[in-house]
């Protein structure tokens, strides 16, 4: 009798502690996103000879609807990035012409970046894709987290094999995330660097993406400015719309 309330008690616990992985992963999606965000940021391609610096804003709706717009440098000034779902379409000014990408050219690269075409997609499958469990506690940046790892559900098709996060406690602030292959070998780093207040939230305002066998290659993403829960058009997220964007 005894072993079977002990059976019973490991078996509540480990639920308990996988919806609490569950949870978790949802509040520090919805601190870095809300239900809308505009933010304005500049992204830095930090190579080992050169350096490339880009300024854009972003306008998103909940987890399928995203629209981007790039600034500077003049040659990409005008192109415009849309996220509907599971689908990328992008506006090329110098052509006047929208085109959908086709799945080859989801793997390459984002604006010369450390981040894929892919990633633009999938960057909301997280929470719905991998099963997840709580590893223990780190500290990182100075903030005491959660360490969780996520693999993918069997009947998903991801790249990755392996991701471990670090979540901050009181604030829920993504601050590391380890991309492994299916081999369990590390390919990319994610940091989340110089947390503050801004648009009313505090989060990372800077993210570093370290690819793990380019050495002295960087891509930095640095928010200059965001606000959440503001009133977004849904007309914005429209293929017809991307031109007439400013």
């Amino acid at each position: 009798m005894k072993t079977f309330i002990s059976l019973s008690y490991i078996l509540f616990y480990s639920l308990t502690f996988a919806q609490t992985a569950d949870e978790i992963i949802q509040k520090a999606e919805d601190r870095l996103r809300g239900t809308t965000m505009y933010s304005e940021m500049t992204v830095k391609t930090i190579r080992p000879k050169w350096t490339r610096e880009m300024t854009l804003k972003t306008w998103s709706k909940g987890e399928d609807y995203s629209v981007t717009l790039i600034l500077s440098p003049a040659k990409d000034k005008g192109t415009v990035y849309l996220k509907r779902k599971n689908e990328i379409w992008q506006y090329i000014p110098s052509i006047e012409r929208t085109i959908k990408m086709p799945p080859s050219m989801l793997s390459q690269s984002w604006m010369g970046t450390d981040l894929t075409n892919d990633d633009l997609v999938k960057e909301s499958s997280l929470k719905d894709d991998y099963t997840k469990k709580i590893l223990g506690s780190e500290t990182v940046e100075g903030y005491d987290c959660h360490k969780i790892e996520m693999t993918p559900k069997e009947n998903v098709n991801s790249i990755w094999g392996k991701i471990v996060i670090w979540i901050s406690k009181k604030d829920y602030l993504q601050l590391k995330t380890l991309f492994y292959d299916e081999d369990n070998v590390l390919v990319n780093t994610i940091l989340g660097k110089n947390v503050q207040n801004l648009g009313g939230k505090l989060i990372p305002t800077q993210m570093e993406i370290i690819p793990a066998d380019k050495k002295g290659q960087k891509t930095q993403a640095i928010y200059t400015k965001a606000d959440f829960g503001i009133e977004i058009d849904d007309e914005i997220f429209s293929i017809q719309y991307m031109k007439r964007l400013k």
